[in-house]
């Protein structure tokens, strides 16, 4: 995974915001139906939180405000923080991220239709990789702290 996105990669990003504002909660609606296709995906997630709604709300809300911040992300750090903190808690690993692309870009198709061109989604690969890369790194840290203090109480 790259670094940085390139600047036509954010520029691309930042261009679906006003589709992502009007359609995400569609979008992130046929993301979940596509992922829990996967029984082991669908037992990863809270199902009271899909049943009323509120995960693909809140992950509607999140891919808007990386479109619209993914060139200052540091904006979206308390996010990225409370997002990272919430997959250790649910026992989220690097290996259920491509699923969720697998699932998430499709979806964006499915619902944007001849709008989603093979080069927004293209950027949006890119782009979901790149924040992927971010929330793999954090959790690993946040992993390893907790197994170390795991270590440290077995020792009292």
């Amino acid at each position: 995974m790259t670094a940085t996105l390139s600047s036509e990669t954010m520029a691309i990003v930042k261009s679906t915001a006003p589709a992502l504002q009007k359609y995400g909660l569609e979008i992130t609606s046929r993301m979940y139906e596509r992922l829990f296709v996967d029984p082991e995906m669908k037992a990863l997630f809270d199902q009271a939180a899909q049943k009323s709604g509120e995960q693909p709300k809140r992950l509607a809300g999140a891919i808007l405000a990386f479109a619209q911040n993914v060139d200052k992300l540091s904006v979206l750090r308390p996010a990225i923080e409370s997002m990272a903190a919430r997959h250790v808690e649910t026992h989220i690993k690097p290996e259920h991220y491509p699923a969720v692309a697998a699932a998430l870009l499709p979806a964006i198709r499915d619902v944007l239709g001849e709008a989603a061109t093979d080069e927004v989604l293209a950027a949006w690969g890119e782009a979901y990789g790149f924040l992927a890369d971010i929330l793999i790194k954090r959790e690993a840290t946040l992993y390893a702290e907790e197994a170390e203090a795991a270590e440290d109480y077995a020792k009292v």
